[in-house]
Protein backbone atom coordinates (compact mmCIF):
# COMPACT_ATOMS: atom_id res chain seq x y z
CA UNK A 1 0.00 0.00 0.00
CA UNK A 2 1.16 3.35 -0.79
CA UNK A 3 0.29 7.00 -0.33
CA UNK A 4 1.56 10.55 -1.27
CA UNK A 5 0.95 13.02 1.18
CA UNK A 6 -0.77 16.48 -0.32
CA UNK A 7 0.05 18.38 2.30
CA UNK A 8 2.06 18.55 5.85
CA UNK A 9 0.34 15.48 8.22
CA UNK A 10 0.79 13.23 10.88
CA UNK A 11 2.37 10.06 10.42
CA UNK A 12 -0.65 8.41 11.88
CA UNK A 13 -2.99 10.54 10.03
CA UNK A 14 -1.32 9.54 7.07
CA UNK A 15 -1.82 6.01 7.87
CA UNK A 16 -5.71 6.71 8.00
CA UNK A 17 -5.54 7.84 4.83
CA UNK A 18 -3.76 4.97 3.48
CA UNK A 19 -6.39 2.62 5.58
CA UNK A 20 -9.36 4.45 6.82
CA UNK A 21 -11.07 0.89 7.77
CA UNK A 22 -7.86 0.04 10.56
CA UNK A 23 -7.94 1.34 13.71
CA UNK A 24 -5.34 3.33 15.54
CA UNK A 25 -3.97 -0.37 17.67
CA UNK A 26 -3.56 -1.22 14.04
CA UNK A 27 -1.67 1.66 12.37
CA UNK A 28 0.40 1.58 15.50
CA UNK A 29 1.05 -1.91 15.21
CA UNK A 30 2.08 -1.64 11.84
CA UNK A 31 4.95 0.78 13.24
CA UNK A 32 5.88 -1.10 15.77
CA UNK A 33 6.47 -4.34 13.43
CA UNK A 34 8.64 -1.80 11.19
CA UNK A 35 6.64 -1.98 8.18
CA UNK A 36 5.70 1.36 7.56
CA UNK A 37 8.24 3.33 5.53
CA UNK A 38 8.67 6.84 4.53
CA UNK A 39 10.24 7.45 1.30
CA UNK A 40 12.18 4.13 1.92
CA UNK A 41 13.21 4.49 5.38
CA UNK A 42 11.43 2.57 7.73
CA UNK A 43 9.41 5.05 10.38
CA UNK A 44 9.82 3.75 14.21
CA UNK A 45 8.13 6.82 15.75
CA UNK A 46 4.24 7.49 15.78
CA UNK A 47 4.72 10.88 16.42
CA UNK A 48 6.92 11.87 13.19
CA UNK A 49 5.69 14.08 10.42
CA UNK A 50 4.83 13.34 6.81
CA UNK A 51 5.96 16.66 4.75
CA UNK A 52 3.75 17.20 1.69
CA UNK A 53 4.98 14.90 -1.47
CA UNK A 54 6.92 12.09 0.78
CA UNK A 55 5.54 8.65 0.21
CA UNK A 56 4.26 6.70 2.93
CA UNK A 57 4.67 2.50 1.97
CA UNK A 58 3.07 -0.55 4.28
CA UNK A 59 4.66 -3.66 3.34
CA UNK A 60 3.27 -7.25 4.12
CA UNK A 61 4.22 -8.83 7.08
CA UNK A 62 7.66 -11.10 6.99
CA UNK A 63 7.54 -14.60 7.45
CA UNK A 64 10.35 -15.25 9.68
CA UNK A 65 12.80 -18.51 9.85
CA UNK A 66 13.48 -20.18 13.01
CA UNK A 67 17.22 -19.72 11.59
CA UNK A 68 15.96 -15.73 11.94
CA UNK A 69 16.25 -15.35 8.00
CA UNK A 70 13.38 -12.98 6.81
CA UNK A 71 11.78 -14.41 3.75
CA UNK A 72 9.70 -11.46 2.16
CA UNK A 73 7.69 -13.46 -0.38
CA UNK A 74 7.35 -17.19 -1.46
CA UNK A 75 5.24 -18.77 -4.11
CA UNK A 76 5.59 -22.37 -6.24
CA UNK A 77 8.60 -20.73 -8.28
CA UNK A 78 10.42 -18.27 -6.10
CA UNK A 79 11.11 -16.64 -2.86
CA UNK A 80 12.44 -13.61 -1.70
CA UNK A 81 14.59 -12.81 1.11
CA UNK A 82 15.70 -9.71 3.21
CA UNK A 83 19.37 -10.55 3.78
CA UNK A 84 20.99 -9.02 7.09
CA UNK A 85 24.40 -7.72 6.73
CA UNK A 86 27.11 -10.18 7.57
CA UNK A 87 25.48 -13.57 6.02
CA UNK A 88 27.08 -14.98 3.01
CA UNK A 89 24.89 -15.49 -0.05
CA UNK A 90 26.49 -18.93 -1.22
CA UNK A 91 29.37 -20.67 -0.08
CA UNK A 92 32.59 -20.29 -2.21
CA UNK A 93 35.75 -21.64 -2.48
CA UNK A 94 37.27 -19.65 -0.12
CA UNK A 95 34.66 -18.44 2.08
CA UNK A 96 32.66 -20.81 4.18
CA UNK A 97 30.10 -20.87 6.99
CA UNK A 98 26.24 -20.19 7.62
CA UNK A 99 24.58 -18.96 4.14
CA UNK A 100 21.48 -17.74 2.73
CA UNK A 101 21.23 -20.65 0.64
CA UNK A 102 22.46 -23.13 3.03
CA UNK A 103 19.08 -21.82 5.01
CA UNK A 104 16.95 -22.14 2.40
CA UNK A 105 17.71 -25.10 1.60
CA UNK A 106 17.01 -26.78 4.93
CA UNK A 107 13.80 -24.85 4.68
CA UNK A 108 12.66 -26.10 1.57
CA UNK A 109 13.75 -29.49 1.56
CA UNK A 110 13.54 -31.72 -0.47
CA UNK A 111 12.84 -28.86 -3.03
CA UNK A 112 15.95 -27.81 -4.63
CA UNK A 113 16.38 -24.10 -4.41
CA UNK A 114 18.49 -22.60 -7.08
CA UNK A 115 21.21 -19.11 -6.84
CA UNK A 116 19.73 -16.73 -9.31
CA UNK A 117 22.49 -13.90 -8.04
CA UNK A 118 24.73 -12.84 -5.12
CA UNK A 119 24.86 -10.02 -2.73
CA UNK A 120 28.80 -9.59 -0.88
CA UNK A 121 28.48 -11.00 2.55
CA UNK A 122 28.77 -6.97 4.19
CA UNK A 123 25.88 -5.94 1.99
CA UNK A 124 21.87 -6.49 2.94
CA UNK A 125 19.01 -6.36 1.08
CA UNK A 126 16.55 -8.42 -0.98
CA UNK A 127 17.41 -11.11 -2.88
CA UNK A 128 15.54 -13.74 -5.31
CA UNK A 129 15.86 -17.50 -4.93
CA UNK A 130 14.37 -19.75 -7.89
CA UNK A 131 12.47 -23.12 -6.31
CA UNK A 132 12.54 -24.74 -10.02
CA UNK A 133 14.87 -24.71 -13.06
CA UNK A 134 12.56 -23.02 -15.38
CA UNK A 135 12.24 -20.30 -13.03
CA UNK A 136 16.02 -20.41 -12.07
CA UNK A 137 16.75 -20.03 -15.95
CA UNK A 138 14.47 -17.28 -17.12
CA UNK A 139 15.60 -14.90 -14.06
CA UNK A 140 19.21 -14.99 -15.05
CA UNK A 141 17.89 -14.74 -18.47
CA UNK A 142 16.22 -11.44 -17.10
CA UNK A 143 19.80 -10.11 -14.89
CA UNK A 144 21.59 -11.21 -17.79
CA UNK A 145 19.63 -8.83 -20.56
CA UNK A 146 18.98 -6.31 -17.67
CA UNK A 147 15.56 -6.73 -17.55
CA UNK A 148 15.39 -6.30 -14.02
CA UNK A 149 15.22 -3.23 -11.25
CA UNK A 150 17.54 -3.26 -8.90
CA UNK A 151 18.44 0.12 -6.63
CA UNK A 152 21.22 0.26 -3.69
CA UNK A 153 21.46 2.50 -1.41
CA UNK A 154 25.05 3.45 -0.18
CA UNK A 155 26.79 5.81 2.18
CA UNK A 156 30.22 7.24 0.74
CA UNK A 157 32.86 9.40 2.22
CA UNK A 158 32.95 13.01 1.12
CA UNK A 159 30.72 15.05 -1.36
CA UNK A 160 30.71 13.95 -5.12
CA UNK A 161 30.84 16.43 -8.10
CA UNK A 162 29.10 16.17 -9.96
CA UNK A 163 26.21 14.74 -7.60
CA UNK A 164 25.13 12.57 -9.88
CA UNK A 165 25.75 10.98 -13.20
CA UNK A 166 26.94 7.38 -14.73
CA UNK A 167 30.38 5.13 -13.68
CA UNK A 168 31.36 2.92 -16.53
CA UNK A 169 34.25 0.87 -16.71
CA UNK A 170 35.52 -2.32 -17.47
CA UNK A 171 36.33 -4.50 -14.40
CA UNK A 172 38.55 -7.60 -13.83
CA UNK A 173 39.50 -9.88 -10.28
CA UNK A 174 43.03 -10.35 -9.52
CA UNK A 175 44.19 -14.09 -7.38
CA UNK A 176 43.43 -12.15 -3.89
CA UNK A 177 39.79 -12.11 -4.66
CA UNK A 178 40.13 -8.31 -4.65
CA UNK A 179 38.04 -6.24 -7.90
CA UNK A 180 39.51 -3.69 -10.33
CA UNK A 181 38.47 -1.27 -12.44
CA UNK A 182 40.78 -0.75 -16.05
CA UNK A 183 39.98 0.71 -19.52
CA UNK A 184 41.03 -1.98 -21.42
CA UNK A 185 38.38 -4.42 -22.62
CA UNK A 186 40.26 -7.33 -22.96
CA UNK A 187 41.45 -7.29 -19.42
CA UNK A 188 37.70 -7.12 -17.91
CA UNK A 189 34.01 -7.36 -18.49
CA UNK A 190 31.76 -4.09 -18.88
CA UNK A 191 30.23 -2.59 -15.67
CA UNK A 192 27.79 0.35 -15.75
CA UNK A 193 26.36 1.95 -12.07
CA UNK A 194 24.17 5.32 -12.30
CA UNK A 195 24.32 7.55 -8.65
CA UNK A 196 22.60 10.30 -7.48
CA UNK A 197 23.18 11.88 -4.71
CA UNK A 198 20.06 12.35 -2.35
CA UNK A 199 21.75 14.42 0.71
CA UNK A 200 25.18 15.25 2.32
CA UNK A 201 26.44 15.77 5.49
CA UNK A 202 29.96 17.44 6.78
CA UNK A 203 32.09 14.06 6.08
CA UNK A 204 29.48 11.62 4.01
CA UNK A 205 26.91 11.34 0.62
CA UNK A 206 23.85 9.50 0.79
CA UNK A 207 23.93 7.75 -2.15
CA UNK A 208 20.59 6.07 -4.18
CA UNK A 209 22.45 3.93 -6.91
CA UNK A 210 21.21 1.48 -9.53
CA UNK A 211 22.73 -0.92 -11.66
CA UNK A 212 23.10 -1.81 -15.34
CA UNK A 213 25.23 -4.44 -14.87
CA UNK A 214 26.26 -7.01 -12.20
CA UNK A 215 29.47 -7.70 -11.58
CA UNK A 216 31.05 -8.89 -8.54
CA UNK A 217 32.10 -5.53 -5.96
CA UNK A 218 30.75 -3.43 -8.72
CA UNK A 219 29.45 -0.46 -6.77
CA UNK A 220 31.68 -0.68 -4.21
CA UNK A 221 34.90 -0.60 -6.83
CA UNK A 222 33.11 2.31 -9.07
CA UNK A 223 32.97 4.35 -5.46
CA UNK A 224 36.79 3.64 -4.67
CA UNK A 225 37.93 4.48 -8.34
CA UNK A 226 35.27 7.63 -7.87
CA UNK A 227 37.26 8.80 -4.81
CA UNK A 228 34.87 8.26 -2.41
CA UNK A 229 34.51 4.97 -0.57
CA UNK A 230 31.46 3.17 0.38
CA UNK A 231 31.49 3.28 4.39
CA UNK A 232 33.21 1.12 6.54
CA UNK A 233 34.26 -0.73 3.27
CA UNK A 234 38.03 -0.86 4.33
CA UNK A 235 39.13 -4.06 1.36
CA UNK A 236 38.32 -0.59 -1.24
CA UNK A 237 39.52 2.08 0.36
CA UNK A 238 37.88 3.15 3.35
CA UNK A 239 39.05 4.48 6.33
CA UNK A 240 36.03 5.00 8.69
CA UNK A 241 33.35 2.40 9.79
CA UNK A 242 31.81 4.57 12.24
CA UNK A 243 28.72 1.97 12.28
CA UNK A 244 30.60 -1.36 11.93
CA UNK A 245 29.32 -2.25 8.83
CA UNK A 246 29.77 -2.10 5.04
CA UNK A 247 27.03 1.27 4.48
CA UNK A 248 25.36 -0.79 1.07
CA UNK A 249 21.54 -1.70 1.18
CA UNK A 250 20.06 -3.58 -1.89
CA UNK A 251 16.82 -1.96 -1.04
CA UNK A 252 14.45 -2.24 -4.53
CA UNK A 253 14.30 -5.28 -6.42
CA UNK A 254 11.72 -5.46 -9.60
CA UNK A 255 10.88 -7.66 -12.31
CA UNK A 256 8.41 -9.93 -14.28
CA UNK A 257 7.36 -13.07 -12.69
CA UNK A 258 8.83 -15.46 -15.16
CA UNK A 259 6.06 -17.88 -14.94
CA UNK A 260 2.55 -15.73 -13.99
CA UNK A 261 4.13 -12.80 -15.87
CA UNK A 262 3.00 -10.51 -13.01
CA UNK A 263 5.10 -7.66 -11.96
CA UNK A 264 6.57 -7.43 -8.76
CA UNK A 265 8.23 -4.81 -6.67
CA UNK A 266 9.96 -5.81 -3.38
CA UNK A 267 11.26 -2.96 -0.87
CA UNK A 268 13.86 -3.41 2.07
CA UNK A 269 13.64 -0.84 4.61
CA UNK A 270 16.64 1.24 4.31
CA UNK A 271 18.74 0.62 7.76
CA UNK A 272 18.15 3.23 10.63
CA UNK A 273 21.70 3.13 11.54
CA UNK A 274 22.42 4.92 7.84
CA UNK A 275 20.07 8.43 9.05
CA UNK A 276 22.99 8.68 12.07
CA UNK A 277 25.67 9.62 9.35
CA UNK A 278 23.30 11.42 7.19
CA UNK A 279 20.55 12.84 9.73
CA UNK A 280 19.07 15.36 6.78
CA UNK A 281 17.51 12.57 4.28
CA UNK A 282 14.44 12.23 5.81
Amino acid sequence: MKYIASTDLSLLDALTQLSPQSSKNTLRSWIKEGRVQIDGITAKNTLLTVLEGQQVTVGQRKKVLRSGLPIVYEDDDLVIIDKPAGLLSVATAFETGETAHALLKAHYRPRTVFVVHRLDQDTSGVMVFALNQTTCDQLKDLFEVHNIERAYTAIVEGQLSPPSGTWQSYQYEDKQYVVHDTSDATQGRLAVTHYKTLATSKRYSWLQVQLETGRKNQIRVHCQSAGHSVVGDKKYGSSTSPIKRLCLHAHLLAFQHPISKKMLRFESPIPPDFQKLVPNHL
